[in-house]
Order: C-alpha cells, then structure tokens, then sequence
C-alpha cells in the first residue's frame, strides 16, 4: 500500500505563511494526482490544491492567489506554500494522492494548521 509521509504543520499569525510536504512511497503504480484537502470546523473535506503528473494545479477558491502547490523528487512528493494565512484557513491538512486516475481515495493522517489573529 502506498503511505504518505506528511510534514509542516503548526500554528501562525494571520498574514504570515506556512509550508506542507507530503512524500507517497510504495505505489503500485504511477501516481497520477496530489495534493492537500482540509477539513476545517463546520465543514466537510475539501479540495485546497491539487497537482497532476504533468503539472495540471487545481485550487479552491478560498485559496487562489495564495497557496502554491507543486511537486519534486521524481513527482513523488507535494509541496503546499501557503502565504497570507487567514483565520479560516485553520484545520487539519490531508495529504491525497490518486494513483490509478479514479478520484483521491488514498489519505494522510492529517497535520494540524492553526492561523490566530
């Protein structure tokens, strides 16, 4: 099974930035997409940014124009840099990865992302 080694996390002022990395290892095939969803409180999980194998990045509205998504390291791994954090961007940041072009089925455990004013 593939796993997904996530790093980052932590608690920032409102307005400043904070980076996520996530290496996938294991795969049994090509890994198509990742990326990061969130769960944040009230709400169910959703996209942040994802990233093809050839490149193809997909934003939440919430978050364009702010986060960057990419990949390195053989595009087994995702980077998230995310700039000008606000209050509402707190939550638990999953790692994804869709390795067999079907949709994201595969998760992180999750690192935690607090933004205090």
């Amino acid at each position: 099974q593939v796993r997904l080694m996530e790093f980052g996390g932590g608690s920032v002022q409102a307005g400043g930035s904070l980076r996520l990395s996530c290496q996938a290892s294991g795969s049994a095939g090509t890994i198509n997409g990742m990326g990061w969803y969130r769960r944040t409180p009230g709400k169910q999980r959703e996209l942040v940014a994802t990233i093809t194998f050839g490149g193809i990045t997909t934003f939440a509205e919430s978050v364009e124009g702010r986060f960057a998504v990419s990949r390195i390291n053989a595009n087994n791994t995702v980077i998230l840099q995310m700039n000008n954090l606000k209050l509402e961007d707190t939550g638990v940041y999953y790692c994804a990865v869709d390795i067999w072009v079907d949709g994201y089925e595969d998760w992180g455990q999750g690192p935690q992302v607090t933004v205090f004013s």
